[in-house]
């Protein structure tokens, strides 16, 4: 059983155990996730953990000792063993082995939970800290969202941010890493009007963001919206020529351009303390066009 179907009403959902990936999901025969095309991305949701984005040269560092964590951590990489399953949820789960120490020398238990409903799909990160000391860690969802998934043109569509964001973004360098210096992001009020060129200099980092929620919105009504618990950053993500939008829910983020710190001062990483448990949770709503 590599891949798991889930079905609520006209809603379905596909997903892998490796990487415990979000690989389809559709309402009422509406695909809403992009058809995976390696010429540019080879991911439709990958799990974040336990590092979001870059390090410097792909080495994190750890009581003085360096290990290989590059781009948005291992867990995507790695299967996960089925828990729960019925015809709406599962529960995927991944622990620490000899493996993931090599690459992060933190004793950790990381469940995947998704529950399909009629118009809906929720994604539950539970993070537990297995070992004896505290455990520093960051989590994020990056599922590519179909765009246009309502047809129409690219720029039919607009992100709606359920409050009013900062314009001023940081820049990300060729290697990944955060830079000091900030891009200004064209928002009109609460809303930015999409279009490709918004991409060309990597993705845009919506830090401390004042939402909890934003809308993937088509000009005649139709949409995605997304509430998220416990994430504290959005991103939006695509390539040219690429038919997606990958809306990313963080706690973390990329290593800044001048960090040579230890994973426990890395700017926005979580510290777990021993035994303790957190929980990340993302909704996805799909809202149809007003029929008529």
């Amino acid at each position: 059983m590599d891949v798991i179907e889930l079905a609520s009403g006209p809603a379905r959902a596909s997903l892998a155990l490796h990487g415990a990936e979000l690989l389809r999901w559709s309402v009422g025969g509406t695909p809403l996730l992009w058809d995976k095309d390696q010429t540019f991305w080879d991911g439709t949701a990958p799990i974040l953990f336990p590092l979001v984005g870059w390090t410097r040269g792909g080495q994190a560092r750890v009581f003085g000792q360096t290990y290989s964590l590059g781009l948005h951590g291992f867990a995507r990489s790695m299967t996960f063993s089925p828990g729960v399953i019925t015809p709406d949820r599962v529960r995927l789960t991944l622990s620490s082995s000899a493996e993931s120490l090599r690459l992060y020398p933190f004793a950790f238990w990381l469940c995947v939970g998704y529950r399909l409903a009629k118009d809906s799909l929720t994604t539950t990160l539970t993070v537990k800290n297995r070992g004896e000391g505290p455990m520093p860690y960051a989590c994020g969802l990056h599922p590519g969202f179909r765009w246009p998934f309502a047809g129409g043109e690219p720029k039919d569509y607009q992100i709606s941010f359920a409050a009013q964001e900062d314009p001023l973004t940081p820049g990300i360098s060729r290697q990944g890493l955060f830079q000091a210096a900030r891009r200004r992001v064209p928002l009109n009020g609460r809303g930015l009007a999409l279009k490709p060129e918004l991409f060309a200099e990597e993705a845009l980092c919506f830090l401390n963001a004042r939402s909890r929620g934003l809308r993937f919105e088509h000009k005649d009504g139709a949409a995605i919206a997304i509430e998220m618990s416990n994430f504290n950053h959005f991103a939006l993500w695509s390539k040219a020529g690429a038919s997606f939008l990958a809306i990313e829910s963080w706690t973390g983020h990329g290593d800044p351009e001048d960090f040579q710190g230890d994973l426990f001062e890395k700017p926005s990483m979580r510290i777990l303390a021993p035994g303790a448990v957190a929980h990340h949770v993302a909704r996805y709503s799909f809202i149809a066009p007003p029929s008529g």
